[in-house]
Order: structure tokens, then sequence, then C-alpha cells
């Protein structure tokens, strides 16, 4: 098992309930593709570096997790499709 961290920025567009179940939703993604979920980190609302799809603002995410080397790949094929998911970044968290 490989330790991972999932950033996940969420559009500003979305009411707290149905952000909240879009988190759920990934969080239940990463545990069907065998994933421990360690820690989720909600940096709330920040300004984003540049403007994307016509928004500067975005809800900030940080998920740790422990997997199988084939789940951050199995993970970003689901979120690239994923609606109201405005950027995603999936690394391996070096052992310090």
């Amino acid at each position: 098992m490989n330790k991972y961290e999932l950033a996940l920025v969420l559009s500003v567009k979305l009411e707290d309930e149905a952000r909240s179940e879009k988190l759920e939703k990934v969080k239940e993604m990463i545990t069907r593709f065998g994933g421990t979920i360690t820690n989720v980190d909600d940096w709330g609302k920040k300004k984003l570096a540049y403007e994307i799809q016509k928004m500067n603002e975005g809800f900030y995410y940080f998920i740790q997790f422990d997997a199988e080397a084939t789940a951050p790949a199995q993970l970003e094929d689901r979120l690239r499709i994923e609606e109201n998911v405005i950027r995603y970044l999936c690394v391996r968290a070096d052992e310090a």
C-alpha cells in the first residue's frame, strides 16, 4: 500500500449540501478502488490563481489515503468526467 494525497477543487456554484455530496462521492470512489482514507482537510473557499471556466474561486479539499498503485489512475479517470470538479491532482506522498 502506498500513501497518496488528492487535491480537489470543486465549483463555487455548488450549494453546501451538493458540495458535501460530491465530496462523499469522491471518498466512496477511493474506498471502491481499495483505498483507505486517513485524513480529509477542508480548506474552504479560496481564490484561484487564474480563471477557470469563468470562475475565480473554488472550494479546496485535500484527501490523504492509502491504496494500491493502480488506484490513482482509476480515480483520475472518474474525476476527469465528474461535473463540478474544476481541478484535481493525485500525488504519491513520499516517506520522509
